[in-house]
């Protein structure tokens, strides 16, 4: 048991992915009371249906199903779809799931703008509980939080690796004070262990009607960060997150019927956590605020990292135009920060907190993104597990996909009172995944490339009768054996030939890690090709590879394309592509040695 529970992996686990899940107790309970009465009857039905949820939707759903999918151990939506696609047979059903990825990342992004906001607000507000600041307005409230949030993604471009080391002792001191003060509320009322029965929860919601289905849309905020279990698997593999999953799904479980067993003897407090903590040990309030906000600022960061990770995903699978990466770690290649991206969360961040004004407010909006991630997910696992023929899981699956779809059920009645609000958010980059795809396509067809069986025999006549430069010139091409025509009219007709012309490939291959290149391959005297074969997580500098190789070029060409439309998507489709990176700044290949070559297409 105890290399079982060897702690560095456990400790990192609790910093870097279960921040969201772990500051879910600040505001669930709260907001689940404020909505209806504490009587004994409620208190100890909403207990198992948070018991049975965290179970169901995290434990079976992520621990067991999902991270035993994983590819080379790490998770996430696009890592389904990459699974799932080779065992798929129509073009229609790839399809489907290619959509179902997209609107799972494009909530997962609108889920990702109210995480930092609601976390960070509900812990500024313990601040209301302190002595002398009872009467704070909350607009006051509100500016700490911004400075809070404007602080964090302020810094996000010197790497979170600097203060990482401390995120988990943080939420460990965090989780054990959770689990004390629940132990602690506990000896009050301890009958509320009869929540522990999954029959409360269920005759709960058969005693409640629609009333009680519909309260599972504030249940589930309790499991809010569930999915960062699965998508964080790549940075720190499956077993410590498992095993920390034990210890977090503990500490949540007992902090939880502390909660419960204070608001049957305090049917009065509003702020429960905070209220029951400071009934407990008042004179250690203020630090335990401290440690409340620091745990917010771990849970968005958590967030935030997610973000970036899915997004640079979406780059390497070619479903998200091309942004600038840069690399913040030099041991880690995964800590990774993306301009654009992080100013465009922080402007939403702070649009939300200034929308709704309190943390309450907030999770009316909050939930529906979550439950739409989660039953996408159910739905590929579930048909995953069909196609492998595996009857034990395929049941469990059935089973997860119909409570997950409850849940989005349930949330549904939220889209009036705020929940449009991250559906808005998720439509963003959801409309620029679209719009990108489809115009990547059209102009594909438009710059139809040439076969390499034609471009070879065009090449030989004109390497023989020009007049070639010496040194070697560098051609980016996505597939060698289709060569893009950009360089049939840098040699054929500009007659700009080198003595060494090389085309580089850059394969994304189906395994999400591994770097491999062979050696430059001659096709024909003057015409080489190198490959690079890189997993589609992969995070690599292509300029190192190439030295490795030993190519030295003097001049690197590439594509660009200057697109001319009156239709207003394909006009859309053109900015995006005027304002992405061409594939070699992408790679930060030396700019002094870079020449684009523009080609008009007309969509």
């Amino acid at each position: 048991m105890k290399n079982y529970f060897a702690m560095p992996g456990i400790v990192k686990s609790m910093g870097l992915v279960f921040g969201d899940i772990g500051t879910s107790p600040i505001y669930t309970f709260t907001a689940i009371f404020l909505l209806i009465p504490p009587t004994p009857q409620n208190v100890m039905g909403i207990l198992s249906l948070i018991i049975w949820t965290l179970t169901i939707l995290v434990s079976i759903e992520y621990t067991y199903l999902a991270m035993h999918l994983g590819k080379k151990g790490e998770g996430g939506t696009i890592v389904l779809k990459e699974i799932l696609l080779p065992l798929l047979k129509s073009g229609n059903r790839v399809a489907f799931v290619s959509l179902l990825a997209i609107i799972g990342i494009s909530l997962f992004i609108g889920d990702g703008v109210i995480t930092p906001a609601i976390s960070i607000l509900s812990a500024v507000e313990g601040i209301l509980l302190v002595p002398g600041l009872e009467n704070t307005p909350q607009m006051i409230l509100m500016l700490i939080a911004a400075i809070i949030a404007i602080s964090l993604f302020a810094f996000q471009k010197r790497g979170s690796e600097r203060v990482a080391w401390a995120f988990g002792p943080v939420m460990v001191i965090w989780f054990s004070a959770l689990a004390i003060g629940g132990v602690i509320a506990l000896c009050a009322a301890p009958q509320v262990l009869l929540a522990l029965n999954p029959m409360v929860g269920i005759n709960y919601l058969l005693s409640h009607g629609l009333e009680g289905f519909l309260i599972l849309s504030s249940v589930i905020l309790c499991a809010t960060g569930g999915e960062a279990l699965y998508a964080d698997m790549g940075h720190l593999g499956r077993e410590p997150i498992i095993r920390a999953w034990y210890l977090v799904f503990g500490a949540l479980a007992i902090n939880y019927l502390g909660q419960g067993a204070f608001l049957m003897t305090h049917p009065d407090a509003h702020n429960i956590l905070f209220e029951m903590i400071y009934s407990q040990f008042a004179f250690l309030y203020i630090p335990f605020l401290v440690l409340s906000i620091a745990a917010s600022i771990i849970a968005s960061q958590a967030m935030i990292s997610g973000i970036f990770s899915i997004v640079y995903q979406g780059l390497t699978t070619r479903i998200m135009p091309l942004l600038r990466v840069e690399y913040t770690s030099p041991h880690l290649r995964s800590q990774i920060y993306i301009d654009v991206v992080n100013w465009l969360l922080l402007f939403a961040v702070l649009m939300v907190i200034a929308i709704f004004h309190t943390s309450n407010n907030l999770t009316h909006a909050y939930g529906l993104a979550v439950s739409g991630t989660m039953a996408i997910t159910a739905v590929m696992i579930l048909w995953i597990y069909v196609l492998r023929g595996k009857i034990v899981k395929t049941v469990i699956a059935s089973g997860v996909l119909i409570v997950a779809m409850a849940f989005l059920i349930a949330n549904f009645h939220k889209i009036p009172s705020g929940g449009y609000w991250s559906l808005l958010i998720a439509l963003i980059p959801f409309a620029i995944i679209m719009i990108y795809v489809s115009g990547q396509k059209k102009l594909a067809a438009a710059l139809t490339p040439i076969p390499l069986e034609e471009f070879i025999p065009e090449f030989n006549k004109v390497y023989r009768s020009v007049n070639r430069i010496s040194g070697t010139a560098l051609f980016f091409a996505r597939d060698f054996r289709k060569l893009p025509k950009y360089v049939s009219r840098i040699m054929f007709t500009n007659n700009i030939v080198y003595d060494d012309n090389i085309v580089i490939s850059i394969v994304r291959t189906e395994q999400p890690f591994g770097v491999t290149w062979g050696v430059t391959r001659e096709i024909t005297p003057g015409l080489s090709i190198f490959e690079i074969y890189l997993g589609y997580m992969e995070i690599v500098d292509i300029g190192s590879i190439l030295k490795e190789a030993e190519i030295d070029e003097k001049t690197i060409f590439y594509g660009m394309e200057d697109i001319i439309t009156t239709h207003a998507i394909w006009r859309v489709f053109a900015a995006i592509k005027r304002l992405s990176p061409s594939v070699v700044q992408f790679y930060k290949l030396p700019s002094d040695k870079i020449h684009g070559v523009v080609s008009r297409v007309d969509m």
